[in-house]
């Protein structure tokens, strides 16, 4: 298991993919006519398997992926799935439906769920101090880029704000003091599981105050431990008992089994000349929160459908209605402008990932409102719209994170 040693390699500038194709099966579809709508009596369009299969397609042919695949439920049917390209170039294995990808930071409304299972249970409450659980982040430090040097942090860290990114914790994106220190101190490259972790990043000054701004960083991770302190027991260990294996995500964990390995699919950027270069795999030291999660669309479905179900799945509940209803809407205070990549005004953030609070911008593409959705580093992505019901999970293995990738199947999706 490990941590994710930097964010800025996964998160730097835009790569391509390979152009190998290979030839997929016909993509699985429902025979009647399903008409998507992006706000209430706004016109209608059909959701098209053809539309969505020739854009998968297409990804791999123009050489922006080596391998891609996109599964669609919607009022309780399998729309679409689709898989093109290779998952292993060197090894020509396609892109295939059991195919095994990282999904990098869609773990995080994984830890999310989990945690809001213990507050279903009364083990916590939203706007309790961090440091009540986790004595290191009592008293915690102030680094902004406003020329006022470090400071004492004005007000504590909460829990709300490991579940929103407001608690002024980073991954060293950009070059504020706070980055600098996080990047000189290395917590998860030296920390040897979350405890340690957790201390580290404690000793480290916030990029900003509590509560001020939205800004990406280990807040996820920090919410692991929290989860693992008010549990008692590994983060991992309680993430498997209570969410993966209820849901049955028979095969989704922070590792892979060797007798899987061969099902797994690799990860390019390519080179200065075009061609794909393989990443290495990146040995993830401890299960964390933020990243680390391997498995198969299918599973990743499963999830995305217990969240438009409320909390529900084939009769299996891990969460109340009512606190699957409040993680997917909008918590970020109007007067937080700062909010690092989360620009689009059409973008909330909800307890693990953005929700749309208003229709897209014109050159923005299309989304519903009320639209809850987080990507991970390597291009994957998954959204759930429950006005229209529903549930759509892509696959994708190429760094850096592609957002045109992710422009390219909403269009396809929404027509």
């Amino acid at each position: 298991m490990t941590q994710i040693p930097s964010r800025r390699l996964v998160l730097g500038a835009a790569l391509a993919a390979p152009a190998v194709v290979a030839a997929a099966p016909a993509p699985s579809a429902s025979a009647s006519a399903t008409v998507l709508r992006l706000a209430p009596g706004a016109p209608g369009s059909i959701l098209s398997p053809r539309r969505i299969d020739q854009t998968l397609r297409r990804m791999v042919a123009d050489g922006r992926a080596a391998g891609v695949s996109a599964l669609v439920w919607q009022a309780g049917v399998e729309r679409y799935f689709g898989a093109h390209g290779l998952a292993d170039v060197e090894a020509k294995r396609p892109m295939a439906r059991d195919t095994l990808a990282r999904i990098w930071s869609m773990t995080k409304p994984v830890a999310s769920v989990a945690l809001m299972r213990l507050w279903d249970a009364g083990r916590f409450r939203l706007d309790d101090p961090l440091a009540l659980y986790l004595p290191e982040f009592s008293s915690m430090r102030v680094h902004a880029d406003d020329g006022r040097g470090e400071r004492p942090a004005e007000r504590p860290i909460l829990v709300r704000d490991v579940l929103l990114h407001t608690a002024g914790l980073t991954y060293a994106m950009e070059d504020g003091a706070a980055d600098r220190a996080f990047r000189a101190a290395s917590p998860f490259e030296r920390s040897p599981d979350l405890a340690a972790f957790s201390r580290a990043v404690a000793a480290l000054p916030l990029r900003h105050e509590p509560g001020t701004a939205w800004h990406y960083g280990t807040s996820t991770d920090i919410l692991a431990r929290l989860v693992e302190a008010l549990a008692e027991e590994p983060f991992d260990a309680h993430v498997r008992r209570h969410v993966l294996q209820p849901l049955g995500l028979r095969e989704t964990d922070w590792t892979a089994p060797a007798a899987l390995q061969d099902r797994m699919a690799a990860t390019y950027r390519l080179s200065a000349d075009g061609k794909p270069e393989r990443e290495p795999d990146q040995a993830f030291t401890f299960a964390s929160g933020g990243a680390g999660l391997i498995g198969p669309i299918d599973d990743y479905l499963r999830f995305a459908r217990m969240l438009l179900g409320e909390g529900e799945l084939d009769g299996v509940r891990v969460l109340r209605p009512a606190t699957v209803r409040l993680m997917l809407v909008d918590h970020l205070d109007p007067a937080i402008t700062q909010r690092h990549f989360l620009s689009s005004p059409g973008l909330g953030f909800g307890f693990g990932g953005s929700v749309r609070i208003a229709p897209p911008l014109r050159d923005e593409p299309p989304g519903a409102v009320g639209e809850f959705s987080w990507g991970g580093a390597a291009s994957t992505l998954f959204w759930i719209d429950p006005a229209n019901q529903l549930a759509v999970v892509f696959f994708a293995q190429k760094l850096p994170f592609d957002d045109a990738l992710h422009r390219d199947l909403r269009r396809a999706v929404y027509g």
